[in-house]
C-alpha cells in the first residue's frame, strides 16, 4: 500500500508539500499540486482519513439537516451542498428532522457528536432547543432558507450581542407581493394566500409580502382571505376549502410553497372547479412538473441550488476564520409567467415569456422581472 513518503518521492516533492495539498493547510504553486495529484493517482495511494482529522481536529464532513428531504426544493438545496461540499473535499452527513423540535435538537447533537466540522441546518418554527445545543457547544453553523430572528434564544453571541449564526434564504416578501400585483394588475379585487407554518420566517415574510402587494395595488386586507396551510399539502387542502365556503370566497389564490399547491389544487379539482376560469392561482415555489400541469402554473422560483452551494461557502468561510461576523445572505427569486394566473398562454419563447426564470446577474440583487403594457397596472417596483 502506497503512503505519503511515496507519494513525496514520485512527485518529487516533500511529505509536508504533500500533506499541504491533501489537507489544504496552505497554498501550493499549482504545477506542484498537479503533481502530487498525479502522484497519487499513479500509486493509488488513499489517505487515512481517521488519522488525518486526529491530527488537524477536522474530519473534513459537514452535517446537513433539513426537513422534507423529498420535495423538490429541498432536493435542490441539497444537490447545492452536496456539490461544493465535495468540490471542497468535504463529505456530508444527513438527517432529516422532521420539522419537530424535540427531534431536530436529537438528530442535530447525533450529527455533532460524529465529529462533522460544521453543520446546515433548515430550522424549525422553534429552534430554542436547537439554538441552545448549538450556542453552548460553540458549533460552526448555517441556517438555510428559514432565518432565526437576531433576538431568538440562543441565537446572539455572549460576547459581542452580534447574531451567532450565518444565515442563507431566498427573498420571500418582495416575490410574493409581485405575485399579489400580477393578480390585481388582471381585475381581481378578493386574492386570498395560504401561508405556511406559523413560526417560520419564510411564512412571516410572505404574509408581509401579501399585504405589501394588497396595499401596492390598493385593495384593503381581509382577514378571512390569509388561511394557513401549515406548509403542507393537507393542510392546504383544507385551507382552500374554508376560502371556498365563504360567503365571499376569493377569485384568487396564492400558494405559498409547492406542498401548499399541490392541496389547493386538489381541493379546487374536488369541487369541479376550474383554473384559471373559476379561481386564478399564482404559487410560492416552481417545480419540475410545473409546466406540465394544465394549465400551467404561474410561480415564483426560488434558487435552491444556489442557496445550497452558498451555505456551503458560508460555513467554509466561518471554519477558516471563526471569529468574523456573522452574515445573513439573501437570494433573488425569479417570476414565472405562465397561464395559471389567467393570463393566455406566453407561446413561442421570448424574453421573459418562455416560462423560464430570468435571474439577476449578480447574487442578492434585486430580482429584475420582465414587464408589458398589458400588466403595468400590477407591477410592484
Amino acid at each position: 500500500m502506497a503512503t505519503m513518503a511515496d507519494v513525496a518521492r514520485s512527485a518529487g516533492v516533500s511529505v509536508a508539500t504533500v500533506s499541504h495539498v491533501l489537507n489544504g493547510t496552505r497554498p501550493v504553486l499549482p504545477h506542484t499540486r498537479q503533481s502530487v495529484l498525479d502522484a497519487i493517482d499513479r500509486l493509488g495511494y488513499t489517505p487515512n482519513t481517521l488519522a488525518r482529522s486526529l491530527v488537524t481536529s477536522r474530519t473534513r464532513s459537514i452535517g446537513l439537516a433539513v426537513s422534507a428531504i423529498s420535495n423538490p426544493y429541498f432536493t435542490e438545496i441539497l444537490q447545492g451542498v452536496e456539490a461544493a461540499a465535495l468540490d471542497a473535499g468535504h463529505g456530508l452527513l444527513i438527517a432529516d428532522p422532521h420539522d419537530d423540535p424535540a427531534h431536530e435538537r436529537t438528530v442535530v447533537q447525533l450529527l455533532h457528536e460524529r465529529r462533522v466540522d460544521g453543520m446546515i441546518v433548515a430550522p424549525s418554527a422553534e429552534p430554542r432547543e436547537l439554538l441552545t445545543y448549538l450556542a453552548r457547544h460553540d458549533v460552526p453553523t448555517v441556517f438555510l432558507d428559514r432565518l432565526v430572528e437576531a433576538d431568538a434564544e440562543g441565537a446572539r453571541a455572549p460576547r459581542d450581542g452580534d447574531l451567532r449564526f450565518d444565515q442563507v434564504c431566498a427573498e420571500s416578501a418582495e416575490p410574493t407581493a409581485r405575485l399579489v400585483a400580477h393578480l390585481a394588475g388582471l381585475g381581481h379585487r378578493r386574492i386570498a394566500l395560504i401561508a405556511g407554518l406559523p413560526g417560520l420566517s419564510t411564512t412571516r415574510e410572505r404574509i408581509a409580502g401579501y399585504r405589501e402587494g394588497l396595499a401596492a395595488a390598493g385593495l384593503p386586507h381581509d382577514d378571512d382571505l390569509l388561511a394557513h396551510g401549515d406548509s403542507e399539502s393537507a393542510g392546504a387542502a383544507r385551507a382552500t376549502a374554508a376560502l371556498l365556503s365563504l360567503a365571499a370566497p376569493p377569485t384568487a389564490l396564492v400558494t405559498a410553497n409547492n406542498a401548499m399547491t399541490l392541496g389547493a389544487l386538489r381541493t379546487l379539482r374536488d369541487r369541479g372547479l376550474s383554473v384559471p376560469d373559476d379561481m386564478a392561482l399564482c404559487c410560492f415555489d416552481d417545480f419540475p412538473w410545473a409546466d406540465l400541469f394544465s394549465p400551467r402554473l404561474t410561480a415564483i422560483a426560488q434558487p435552491g441550488r444556489e442557496i445550497g452551494t452558498q451555505a456551503v461557502r458560508l460555513l467554509l468561510e466561518r471554519l477558516a476564520a471563526p471569529d468574523r461576523p456573522a452574515r445573513t445572505v439573501r437570494l433573488p427569486c425569479a417570476f414565472v409567467h405562465r397561464t395559471s394566473c389567467g393570463c393566455p398562454d406566453p407561446g413561442l419563447p421570448e424574453s421573459g415569456r418562455s416560462g423560464e426564470p430570468e435571474r439577476s446577474a449578480e447574487p442578492g440583487s434585486s430580482t429584475q422581472y420582465p414587464q408589458s403594457a398589458q400588466f403595468e397596472r400590477g407591477t410592484v417596483s
